[in-house]
């Protein structure tokens, strides 16, 4: 992901630490969260929960999140570049 976006010119931060929700994946600007979950991490029903509610925090703090599968960054590429793009665009990478 990290390669794939620097090929954009999207710069992005990584494993950024968010107070009140810990780590996240990657940061652009200073309010566009991306996570990637592979299966390994991400399938058992709490984790699943958990994510969501990190999700909805980092919401409550200003954040827009986008969430993708490992699977979706290496399969379907252009699906996810045009979320990523489209977020920018409209102005969630700031607050």
């Amino acid at each position: 992901m990290r390669f794939r976006l620097a090929m954009l010119g999207i710069a992005t931060r990584t494993q950024v630490a968010v107070r009140g929700v810990g780590h996240v994946d990657f940061l652009v600007g200073t309010a566009l969260v991306i996570e990637v979950d592979g299966k390994k991490y991400h399938t058992d029903e709490g984790r699943f929960e958990e994510d969501r509610r990190r999700d909805a925090r980092l919401s409550v703090l200003g954040y827009r999140v986008l969430r993708f599968s490992y699977r979706q960054v290496f399969e379907h590429w252009s699906e996810v570049r045009a979320a990523i793009t489209a977020a920018i665009a409209r102005g969630d990478a700031t607050r």
